[in-house]
């Protein structure tokens, strides 16, 4: 069954929220997974693929945007903003978007990043509750209080 976490963060803008993805992301790396970044739309997800080429100059981070051309076949970091199955497995996804993607439980782990936004709070509050009344087993990482 997949694993849920939920990191609530102090901040309140998109920025916060993805520049902690990005940490999480080397995190993941440095134990070999598969990470499928998931986001509302290409708009957002060519952003946040901008974002991880620069937001530490000494962090390398493989990834490519999903059903890229020049994408890499087995690359260890996708990210995609389409609602349907991603087509290749991964072991964490990390979803950055306002929708629960319906492929989910495909994945080893579910992360959710969760900023003090009214609407993303909204969201991530029905996406607790749709997760835990299936009995998923679900976590939560206040980082408020760190």
């Amino acid at each position: 069954m997949t694993q849920v976490d939920f990191y609530v963060l102090a901040g309140q803008t998109r920025r916060e929220q993805w520049l902690f993805a990005c940490r999480l992301l080397e995190k993941a790396l440095e134990k070999n997974n598969q990470v499928l970044l998931l986001t509302d739309n290409e708009e957002h997800a060519q952003k946040l693929d901008e974002m991880i080429w620069t937001y530490r100059p000494d962090a390398f981070i493989p990834h490519a945007l999903l059903g890229a051309a020049d994408a890499p076949a087995n690359c260890a970091v996708s990210i995609g903003w389409q609602q349907d199955n991603p087509g290749h497995h991964h072991d964490l996804i990390i979803n950055l978007s306002q929708h629960l993607p319906p492929f989910f439980s495909r994945f080893e782990r579910y992360v959710s990043v969760v900023v003090q936004h009214d609407h993303v709070l909204d969201y991530t509050r029905n996406h607790y509750k749709f997760l835990k009344d299936r009995g998923y087993p679900v976590n939560t990482v206040d980082m408020r209080l760190r």
